[in-house]
């Protein structure tokens, strides 16, 4: 049962996760017992994601696969007025109720955390840097870096859209640098698929998907060369 003397009061988690069951663990308890609701969204798990998000005391949704889709359902199901979407791979750090804290003082803007992942190597320092450039002069941060937005001004953009990919992209982009904000914390990203894929050939296929998303290719056609391209 929860501890409601330590609740953020109104902040519901919504957590995309397939076949997330090594990772999840550690990103849901990484949100302590703060948040008034964690809601896990499964997109058609086989292995233990399901389970790992009950013991540890989620809200189980099931939807179609697809990260926007996933989110969407998540948001809509969500009872509190702020919403913090977080990928199933990222632990938020130390401190990070605090800023949390700060940022719902302004409802009119979303926030997001300073990108990090649990890899020590120079490569992974190289593509944290690259990433803070990316958000200071691009206003472009990513789904790994998590986002607080209230619903209010999330309803005023659109809502999210159940998109196969570029979600987070699709979103940022609507909310303009305006209201954009980053927020004094850290979220830590699992980097064992960069590990596994090589940090060169995962930034090249992630501009790829980018480039073709600014050119207007539809998110169904970057899904297939993102699948392709991870084969």
């Amino acid at each position: 049962m929860r501890n409601t003397e330590s609740v953020i009061a109104g902040l519901s988690v919504v957590i995309p996760a397939l076949n997330a069951a090594r990772t999840l663990p550690g990103a849901v308890a990484a949100l302590g017992r703060l948040p008034a609701e964690i809601v896990v969204v499964d997109g058609g798990s086989t292995d233990a994601t399901a389970a790992a998000a009950k013991e540890r005391g989620a809200r189980l949704l099931a939807a179609p696969r697809g990260r926007g889709v996933q989110i969407a359902a998540g948001v809509a199901a969500a009872a509190g007025p702020w919403l913090l979407i977080l990928h199933a791979d990222t632990r938020l750090a130390p401190g990070w109720e605090a800023a949390v804290r700060e940022a719902m003082r302004n409802p009119g803007r979303a926030g997001y955390f300073r990108f990090a992942l649990d890899d020590h190597s120079p490569a992974a320092r190289r593509l944290e840097r690259a990433v803070a450039w990316r958000c200071r002069k691009l206003a472009l941060p990513y789904g790994d870096q998590g986002l607080l937005i209230h619903r209010d001004l999330l309803t005023s953009v659109g809502g999210m859209r159940p998109l196969p990919l570029m979600e987070d992209v699709d979103l940022v982009r609507r909310l303009g640098r305006a209201r954009l904000a980053p927020l004094d914390a850290a979220a830590v990203t699992s980097a064992e698929r960069w590990r596994r894929e090589g940090y060169l050939r995962r930034s090249a296929r992630n501009l790829s998907c980018l480039a073709l998303w600014f050119l207007g290719v539809p998110p169904r056609m970057i899904q297939s060369v993102y699948s392709r391209r991870r084969a």
